[in-house]
Protein backbone atom coordinates (compact mmCIF):
# COMPACT_ATOMS: atom_id res chain seq x y z
CA UNK A 1 0.00 0.00 0.00
CA UNK A 2 3.08 2.16 -0.13
CA UNK A 3 2.58 5.37 -2.06
CA UNK A 4 3.87 9.05 -2.35
CA UNK A 5 1.99 12.30 -2.41
CA UNK A 6 2.37 15.04 -4.85
CA UNK A 7 1.25 18.40 -4.15
CA UNK A 8 -2.19 17.67 -5.90
CA UNK A 9 -2.13 14.73 -3.76
CA UNK A 10 -1.65 16.68 -0.61
CA UNK A 11 -4.36 18.60 -1.65
CA UNK A 12 -6.48 15.74 -1.94
CA UNK A 13 -5.97 14.50 1.53
CA UNK A 14 -6.70 18.04 2.93
CA UNK A 15 -9.74 18.04 1.34
CA UNK A 16 -10.78 14.68 2.58
CA UNK A 17 -9.51 15.29 6.29
CA UNK A 18 -11.79 18.21 6.42
CA UNK A 19 -14.88 16.60 4.56
CA UNK A 20 -14.13 14.07 7.94
CA UNK A 21 -13.93 16.90 10.38
CA UNK A 22 -17.56 18.39 9.63
CA UNK A 23 -18.42 15.05 11.17
CA UNK A 24 -16.74 15.13 13.80
CA UNK A 25 -17.56 18.52 14.78
CA UNK A 26 -14.93 20.75 17.29
CA UNK A 27 -11.79 21.79 15.69
CA UNK A 28 -9.82 19.92 18.85
CA UNK A 29 -11.19 16.49 17.25
CA UNK A 30 -10.10 17.37 13.92
CA UNK A 31 -6.60 18.32 14.72
CA UNK A 32 -6.39 14.50 16.76
CA UNK A 33 -7.81 12.91 14.01
CA UNK A 34 -4.99 14.42 11.54
CA UNK A 35 -2.74 13.49 13.72
CA UNK A 36 -3.81 10.21 14.23
CA UNK A 37 -4.36 9.08 10.53
CA UNK A 38 -1.07 11.07 9.60
CA UNK A 39 0.67 8.67 12.31
CA UNK A 40 -1.08 5.41 10.49
CA UNK A 41 -0.39 6.63 7.13
CA UNK A 42 3.23 6.86 8.45
CA UNK A 43 5.88 4.21 8.43
CA UNK A 44 6.36 3.80 12.03
CA UNK A 45 6.85 0.08 13.13
CA UNK A 46 4.40 0.68 16.28
CA UNK A 47 0.68 2.59 15.64
CA UNK A 48 -0.50 3.22 18.91
CA UNK A 49 -0.63 6.22 20.77
CA UNK A 50 2.14 6.21 22.80
CA UNK A 51 4.43 6.07 19.99
CA UNK A 52 2.85 8.17 17.33
CA UNK A 53 2.33 11.25 20.03
CA UNK A 54 6.49 10.61 20.49
CA UNK A 55 6.76 10.77 16.43
CA UNK A 56 4.61 13.98 15.99
CA UNK A 57 6.57 16.04 18.72
CA UNK A 58 9.89 17.50 18.78
CA UNK A 59 10.72 17.37 22.90
CA UNK A 60 8.99 15.29 25.89
CA UNK A 61 6.67 18.06 26.46
CA UNK A 62 5.14 18.44 23.32
CA UNK A 63 4.99 14.61 23.25
CA UNK A 64 3.22 14.75 26.50
CA UNK A 65 0.59 16.93 25.15
CA UNK A 66 0.12 15.16 22.11
CA UNK A 67 0.36 11.92 24.12
CA UNK A 68 -2.92 13.05 26.04
CA UNK A 69 -4.89 14.50 23.22
CA UNK A 70 -4.60 11.60 21.08
CA UNK A 71 -5.68 9.37 23.94
CA UNK A 72 -8.80 11.42 24.87
CA UNK A 73 -9.72 11.45 21.24
CA UNK A 74 -9.68 7.70 20.42
CA UNK A 75 -10.38 6.27 24.27
CA UNK A 76 -12.86 9.08 25.30
CA UNK A 77 -14.28 11.65 23.01
CA UNK A 78 -17.86 11.22 22.41
CA UNK A 79 -17.69 11.60 18.37
CA UNK A 80 -19.61 9.05 16.27
CA UNK A 81 -18.22 6.25 14.24
CA UNK A 82 -21.04 5.85 11.52
CA UNK A 83 -21.00 9.52 9.91
CA UNK A 84 -17.45 9.46 9.96
CA UNK A 85 -16.85 5.68 7.91
CA UNK A 86 -20.02 6.36 5.96
CA UNK A 87 -17.64 9.42 4.24
CA UNK A 88 -14.98 7.22 3.85
CA UNK A 89 -16.54 4.43 2.00
CA UNK A 90 -18.48 6.86 -0.43
CA UNK A 91 -14.94 8.28 -1.31
CA UNK A 92 -13.54 5.35 -1.99
CA UNK A 93 -16.56 3.45 -3.86
CA UNK A 94 -16.80 6.66 -5.68
CA UNK A 95 -13.78 6.03 -6.92
CA UNK A 96 -13.71 2.04 -7.25
CA UNK A 97 -17.16 2.49 -9.68
CA UNK A 98 -15.49 5.32 -11.82
CA UNK A 99 -13.57 2.63 -13.44
CA UNK A 100 -15.98 -1.20 -12.61
CA UNK A 101 -18.45 -1.96 -10.58
CA UNK A 102 -19.39 -2.87 -7.28
CA UNK A 103 -19.29 -7.04 -8.07
CA UNK A 104 -19.14 -7.95 -4.38
CA UNK A 105 -19.82 -7.49 -0.43
CA UNK A 106 -17.81 -9.83 1.72
CA UNK A 107 -18.50 -10.97 5.46
CA UNK A 108 -15.51 -11.90 7.01
CA UNK A 109 -14.07 -11.60 10.57
CA UNK A 110 -10.52 -11.47 12.33
CA UNK A 111 -8.34 -12.12 15.09
CA UNK A 112 -6.84 -9.64 17.40
CA UNK A 113 -4.29 -11.46 19.75
CA UNK A 114 -4.49 -9.78 23.18
CA UNK A 115 -2.76 -10.79 26.62
CA UNK A 116 -4.70 -10.82 29.66
CA UNK A 117 -9.03 -10.52 29.92
CA UNK A 118 -9.68 -6.85 30.32
CA UNK A 119 -9.99 -5.84 26.53
CA UNK A 120 -13.35 -5.98 25.59
CA UNK A 121 -14.50 -8.92 23.61
CA UNK A 122 -10.91 -11.02 24.77
CA UNK A 123 -11.56 -14.55 25.45
CA UNK A 124 -10.44 -18.00 24.42
CA UNK A 125 -11.93 -18.47 21.12
CA UNK A 126 -11.27 -19.87 17.87
CA UNK A 127 -9.98 -17.26 15.18
CA UNK A 128 -8.72 -17.81 11.16
CA UNK A 129 -5.59 -15.26 11.56
CA UNK A 130 -3.78 -18.39 13.27
CA UNK A 131 -5.98 -21.27 12.65
CA UNK A 132 -6.80 -22.01 15.66
CA UNK A 133 -7.88 -21.18 19.54
CA UNK A 134 -6.02 -18.19 21.10
CA UNK A 135 -6.58 -15.16 23.80
CA UNK A 136 -8.08 -13.04 20.83
CA UNK A 137 -10.94 -10.65 20.10
CA UNK A 138 -13.00 -10.63 16.85
CA UNK A 139 -13.46 -8.20 14.28
CA UNK A 140 -16.77 -8.92 12.03
CA UNK A 141 -15.73 -6.97 8.93
CA UNK A 142 -17.71 -6.08 5.40
CA UNK A 143 -15.70 -5.63 2.55
CA UNK A 144 -16.96 -3.99 -0.91
CA UNK A 145 -14.88 -5.43 -4.24
CA UNK A 146 -15.08 -4.78 -7.60
CA UNK A 147 -13.34 -6.94 -10.56
CA UNK A 148 -10.06 -5.42 -9.38
CA UNK A 149 -10.06 -3.62 -6.29
CA UNK A 150 -11.21 -3.71 -2.67
CA UNK A 151 -12.18 -1.74 0.59
CA UNK A 152 -13.01 -2.34 3.81
CA UNK A 153 -16.24 -0.04 4.84
CA UNK A 154 -17.24 -1.66 8.53
CA UNK A 155 -16.21 -3.21 11.32
CA UNK A 156 -17.76 -4.13 14.64
CA UNK A 157 -16.29 -5.97 17.77
CA UNK A 158 -17.92 -9.01 18.57
CA UNK A 159 -18.79 -9.55 22.22
CA UNK A 160 -19.18 -13.14 23.62
CA UNK A 161 -21.95 -14.13 25.77
CA UNK A 162 -18.91 -14.48 28.44
CA UNK A 163 -18.87 -10.38 28.36
CA UNK A 164 -22.16 -9.54 27.49
CA UNK A 165 -23.42 -11.69 30.78
CA UNK A 166 -21.19 -10.10 32.75
CA UNK A 167 -22.23 -6.38 33.56
CA UNK A 168 -19.47 -5.06 35.87
CA UNK A 169 -16.78 -6.25 33.21
CA UNK A 170 -18.36 -4.82 30.51
CA UNK A 171 -18.69 -1.29 32.68
CA UNK A 172 -15.01 -1.59 33.30
CA UNK A 173 -14.36 -2.15 29.37
CA UNK A 174 -17.11 1.04 29.03
CA UNK A 175 -19.21 -0.95 27.00
CA UNK A 176 -23.01 0.29 26.65
CA UNK A 177 -25.62 -0.61 28.64
CA UNK A 178 -27.88 -1.05 26.14
CA UNK A 179 -25.03 -3.45 24.38
CA UNK A 180 -26.73 -7.27 24.30
CA UNK A 181 -25.32 -10.13 23.07
CA UNK A 182 -25.11 -10.48 19.39
CA UNK A 183 -23.89 -13.85 17.07
CA UNK A 184 -21.67 -12.87 14.62
CA UNK A 185 -23.92 -13.31 11.82
CA UNK A 186 -26.28 -11.03 13.33
CA UNK A 187 -23.55 -8.19 13.52
CA UNK A 188 -22.74 -9.12 9.80
CA UNK A 189 -26.70 -8.38 8.74
CA UNK A 190 -26.85 -5.35 10.24
CA UNK A 191 -23.96 -3.74 9.03
CA UNK A 192 -25.30 -4.93 5.73
CA UNK A 193 -28.21 -3.48 6.50
CA UNK A 194 -26.52 0.62 7.28
CA UNK A 195 -24.73 -0.09 4.24
CA UNK A 196 -27.77 -0.10 1.94
CA UNK A 197 -29.59 2.01 4.02
CA UNK A 198 -26.69 4.94 2.96
CA UNK A 199 -27.14 4.01 -0.61
CA UNK A 200 -23.99 1.67 -1.63
CA UNK A 201 -24.15 0.37 -4.35
CA UNK A 202 -24.86 -3.81 -3.67
CA UNK A 203 -22.85 -6.64 -4.98
CA UNK A 204 -22.83 -10.55 -4.85
CA UNK A 205 -23.46 -11.08 -0.64
CA UNK A 206 -20.35 -13.59 0.26
CA UNK A 207 -19.69 -15.70 3.34
CA UNK A 208 -17.48 -18.60 4.49
CA UNK A 209 -20.19 -21.58 6.28
CA UNK A 210 -19.27 -19.66 9.80
CA UNK A 211 -21.95 -17.69 8.39
CA UNK A 212 -23.69 -19.05 5.32
CA UNK A 213 -24.73 -22.80 7.38
CA UNK A 214 -26.79 -20.36 9.63
CA UNK A 215 -30.30 -20.12 7.95
CA UNK A 216 -31.49 -16.66 10.05
CA UNK A 217 -28.30 -15.41 8.12
CA UNK A 218 -29.59 -16.72 4.51
CA UNK A 219 -33.03 -15.36 5.57
CA UNK A 220 -31.12 -11.92 6.34
CA UNK A 221 -29.70 -11.68 2.62
CA UNK A 222 -33.11 -12.64 1.47
CA UNK A 223 -34.99 -9.96 3.04
CA UNK A 224 -32.18 -7.31 2.46
CA UNK A 225 -32.43 -8.46 -1.28
CA UNK A 226 -29.43 -9.55 -1.97
CA UNK A 227 -27.97 -11.98 -4.29
CA UNK A 228 -25.94 -14.46 -2.59
CA UNK A 229 -22.95 -17.63 -2.57
CA UNK A 230 -22.21 -18.22 1.00
CA UNK A 231 -20.25 -21.68 1.94
CA UNK A 232 -22.31 -23.72 4.17
CA UNK A 233 -21.01 -27.37 5.98
CA UNK A 234 -20.73 -30.89 4.30
CA UNK A 235 -23.87 -31.72 6.62
CA UNK A 236 -26.49 -28.93 5.14
CA UNK A 237 -29.65 -30.95 3.73
CA UNK A 238 -31.15 -30.34 0.29
CA UNK A 239 -33.27 -32.46 -2.36
CA UNK A 240 -31.39 -32.42 -5.89
CA UNK A 241 -33.55 -30.96 -8.11
CA UNK A 242 -33.61 -32.44 -11.44
CA UNK A 243 -36.53 -33.94 -14.00
CA UNK A 244 -34.47 -37.16 -14.37
CA UNK A 245 -34.79 -37.57 -10.59
CA UNK A 246 -38.04 -39.33 -10.14
CA UNK A 247 -38.12 -40.12 -6.38
CA UNK A 248 -35.65 -37.11 -5.02
CA UNK A 249 -34.95 -37.54 -1.24
CA UNK A 250 -33.45 -34.79 1.05
CA UNK A 251 -29.58 -35.63 1.61
CA UNK A 252 -26.56 -34.13 3.01
CA UNK A 253 -24.46 -31.81 0.72
CA UNK A 254 -21.19 -34.58 1.04
CA UNK A 255 -23.83 -37.37 0.74
CA UNK A 256 -25.03 -36.33 -2.86
CA UNK A 257 -21.50 -35.42 -3.79
CA UNK A 258 -20.65 -38.60 -3.33
CA UNK A 259 -23.59 -39.58 -6.01
CA UNK A 260 -22.19 -37.55 -8.86
CA UNK A 261 -19.62 -39.31 -11.43
CA UNK A 262 -16.55 -38.52 -11.66
CA UNK A 263 -16.92 -36.50 -15.27
CA UNK A 264 -19.27 -34.03 -13.35
CA UNK A 265 -16.36 -32.51 -11.62
CA UNK A 266 -14.55 -30.62 -14.39
CA UNK A 267 -11.49 -28.95 -13.55
CA UNK A 268 -12.16 -24.50 -13.50
CA UNK A 269 -9.44 -21.82 -13.21
CA UNK A 270 -10.58 -18.83 -11.68
CA UNK A 271 -7.34 -16.83 -11.59
CA UNK A 272 -4.21 -16.33 -12.86
CA UNK A 273 -1.15 -16.22 -10.20
CA UNK A 274 1.77 -14.80 -9.99
CA UNK A 275 3.38 -18.49 -10.55
CA UNK A 276 0.51 -20.46 -11.60
CA UNK A 277 -3.29 -20.48 -12.61
CA UNK A 278 -5.16 -21.40 -9.53
CA UNK A 279 -7.78 -24.52 -10.67
CA UNK A 280 -9.76 -27.35 -8.55
CA UNK A 281 -12.07 -29.40 -9.53
CA UNK A 282 -15.96 -28.62 -9.09
CA UNK A 283 -19.21 -29.70 -9.92
CA UNK A 284 -22.24 -27.67 -10.09
CA UNK A 285 -26.40 -28.78 -9.73
CA UNK A 286 -29.68 -26.91 -8.66
CA UNK A 287 -30.86 -28.07 -5.34
CA UNK A 288 -33.84 -27.23 -3.24
CA UNK A 289 -33.03 -26.12 0.16
CA UNK A 290 -36.67 -25.95 1.30
CA UNK A 291 -39.79 -23.32 1.38
CA UNK A 292 -37.66 -21.57 4.66
CA UNK A 293 -34.51 -21.26 2.81
CA UNK A 294 -35.78 -19.68 -0.32
CA UNK A 295 -36.43 -22.73 -2.70
CA UNK A 296 -33.98 -23.32 -5.82
CA UNK A 297 -30.16 -22.93 -5.18
CA UNK A 298 -27.29 -23.65 -7.49
CA UNK A 299 -24.86 -26.19 -4.93
CA UNK A 300 -21.34 -25.45 -5.75
CA UNK A 301 -18.89 -28.50 -4.85
CA UNK A 302 -15.16 -28.38 -4.68
CA UNK A 303 -13.38 -31.52 -4.70
CA UNK A 304 -9.84 -31.06 -5.31
CA UNK A 305 -7.67 -33.32 -7.48
CA UNK A 306 -5.98 -35.97 -5.19
CA UNK A 307 -8.26 -35.05 -1.88
CA UNK A 308 -10.28 -38.19 -0.56
CA UNK A 309 -13.66 -35.71 0.02
CA UNK A 310 -14.93 -32.43 -1.28
CA UNK A 311 -13.22 -29.67 0.89
CA UNK A 312 -15.70 -26.72 -0.10
CA UNK A 313 -19.28 -26.11 -0.55
CA UNK A 314 -21.42 -23.37 -1.40
CA UNK A 315 -25.16 -22.24 -2.01
CA UNK A 316 -25.59 -19.96 -4.16
CA UNK A 317 -28.90 -18.10 -4.64
CA UNK A 318 -28.44 -16.12 -7.90
CA UNK A 319 -31.24 -14.05 -10.09
CA UNK A 320 -29.46 -15.27 -13.87
CA UNK A 321 -28.38 -18.81 -13.91
CA UNK A 322 -24.52 -18.61 -14.00
CA UNK A 323 -21.73 -21.02 -15.98
CA UNK A 324 -19.54 -23.16 -13.46
CA UNK A 325 -16.80 -21.03 -14.27
CA UNK A 326 -19.06 -17.66 -13.47
CA UNK A 327 -19.56 -19.47 -10.41
CA UNK A 328 -16.67 -20.44 -8.97
CA UNK A 329 -15.30 -16.88 -10.10
CA UNK A 330 -17.81 -15.41 -7.32
CA UNK A 331 -16.94 -17.55 -4.87
CA UNK A 332 -13.59 -17.28 -4.74
CA UNK A 333 -14.02 -13.47 -4.44
CA UNK A 334 -14.50 -14.16 -0.99
CA UNK A 335 -10.76 -14.86 -0.53
CA UNK A 336 -10.01 -11.09 -0.79
CA UNK A 337 -10.61 -10.20 2.77
CA UNK A 338 -7.61 -12.05 3.32
CA UNK A 339 -5.62 -9.25 1.47
CA UNK A 340 -7.67 -6.66 3.30
CA UNK A 341 -6.30 -7.79 6.98
CA UNK A 342 -2.75 -8.06 5.61
CA UNK A 343 -3.10 -4.47 4.30
CA UNK A 344 -5.05 -3.42 7.43
CA UNK A 345 -2.67 -5.14 10.30
CA UNK A 346 0.67 -4.90 8.30
CA UNK A 347 0.55 -1.85 6.69
CA UNK A 348 -2.04 0.42 8.47
CA UNK A 349 -1.95 -0.85 12.23
CA UNK A 350 -5.54 -2.39 12.78
CA UNK A 351 -4.21 -4.23 15.81
CA UNK A 352 -1.75 -1.87 17.27
CA UNK A 353 -4.60 -0.23 19.59
CA UNK A 354 -3.47 -1.02 23.16
CA UNK A 355 -6.50 0.53 25.17
CA UNK A 356 -8.99 -1.24 26.51
CA UNK A 357 -12.52 0.52 26.39
CA UNK A 358 -15.11 -0.20 23.71
CA UNK A 359 -15.27 3.08 22.45
CA UNK A 360 -11.52 3.09 21.95
CA UNK A 361 -11.84 0.28 19.41
CA UNK A 362 -14.36 1.38 17.48
CA UNK A 363 -12.44 4.68 17.04
CA UNK A 364 -9.25 2.96 16.74
CA UNK A 365 -10.46 1.20 13.65
CA UNK A 366 -12.66 4.16 12.07
CA UNK A 367 -9.08 6.22 12.02
CA UNK A 368 -7.86 2.79 10.07
CA UNK A 369 -10.63 2.65 7.66
CA UNK A 370 -10.34 6.09 6.62
CA UNK A 371 -6.63 5.64 5.93
CA UNK A 372 -7.60 2.87 3.42
CA UNK A 373 -10.29 4.04 1.97
CA UNK A 374 -7.85 7.44 1.06
CA UNK A 375 -4.86 4.89 -0.28
CA UNK A 376 -7.42 2.86 -2.35
CA UNK A 377 -8.94 6.16 -4.03
CA UNK A 378 -5.50 7.38 -4.68
CA UNK A 379 -4.04 4.16 -5.99
CA UNK A 380 -6.37 4.06 -8.45
CA UNK A 381 -5.55 7.21 -9.72
CA UNK A 382 -2.23 5.96 -10.29
CA UNK A 383 -2.52 2.76 -10.86
CA UNK A 384 -5.76 1.94 -13.29
CA UNK A 385 -6.71 -1.29 -13.92
CA UNK A 386 -6.15 -2.64 -17.73
CA UNK A 387 -10.32 -3.40 -18.36
CA UNK A 388 -11.99 -0.47 -19.73
CA UNK A 389 -14.33 2.16 -17.53
CA UNK A 390 -17.62 0.84 -16.50
CA UNK A 391 -20.28 3.06 -16.01
CA UNK A 392 -21.64 3.45 -12.36
CA UNK A 393 -25.43 2.44 -11.65
CA UNK A 394 -25.92 5.56 -9.81
CA UNK A 395 -24.38 8.41 -8.18
CA UNK A 396 -23.48 7.92 -4.57
CA UNK A 397 -23.95 11.63 -3.61
CA UNK A 398 -27.78 11.21 -5.43
CA UNK A 399 -28.12 8.31 -3.06
CA UNK A 400 -26.76 10.38 -0.18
Amino acid sequence: MTYELDAEGVRRLEAYFEGIGVRLGEKRRRASFALYAMGILGEHERKSVEPLAAAAADDPEGAQRAHDHLLHFIGQSEWEDGPVREFAARHAVHAMESRERISAWVIDDTGFMKQGRESPGVQRQYTGSVGKVANCQIGVSLTLCTPTEHVPVDMQLYLPESWTSDRARCDRAKIPRDIVFRPKWQIALEMMERAVKTGLPKGVALADAAYGNVGEFRAGLRWLDFEYAVGVNANTVVTRASKATTDPSPMSVEALARTLPRGAFRATTWKQGSRRALWSRFAMLQVDAGNADGGHHWLLIEWPDGEKAPTHYTLARLRKAPSRKQLVRITKERWRTERVYQDLKGELGLDHYEGRSFRGWHHHVTVVLCCYAFVTSERLRHFPPSRGRARPRYSLDRAA
